[in-house]
């Protein structure tokens, strides 16, 4: 078999038509896959980027923080100060209990020395 420039190849125009749209699908799908994987690999580098842009601190924030480490320090010796308020409330209800007993103990004690008759 000898092939050259005058060689002819007959063949049927369906098959030719159906190569063509064949490489032409192939070359559209490449392009779509292409392009979706250069989509992909954008929105992760700009979701990567907003991310540790959104994880630096700004002064606004560290002051943010530091506030509120001072509230909450603020908070505890409010709560320390309050449970010995507590205690001390019970301290004085005794207290008065007491003097009260003891204020009726010298009143009777009055009245029996003035029952007696000895005022002094």
């Amino acid at each position: 078999m000898k092939i050259s420039q005058d060689t002819s190849v007959s063949m049927p125009i369906k098959n030719m038509i159906g190569i063509v749209v064949a490489v032409a699908m192939g070359v559209f799908g490449y392009t779509e896959v292409t392009a979706r994987l250069t989509s992909l690999e954008t929105s992760r580098e700009l979701f990567q980027a907003d991310l540790l842009k959104k994880s630096e601190q700004k002064p606004t924030d560290q002051e943010q923080f530091m506030l509120i480490e001072a509230l909450f320090e603020d908070v505890e010796k409010l709560i320390k100060n309050q449970e010995q308020n507590m205690t001390n409330k019970v301290n004085i209800e005794f207290l008065k209990s007491q003097l009260e007993k003891a204020l009726n103990d010298v009143e009777e004690l009055k009245d029996k020395v003035r029952a007696n008759g000895n005022s002094y």
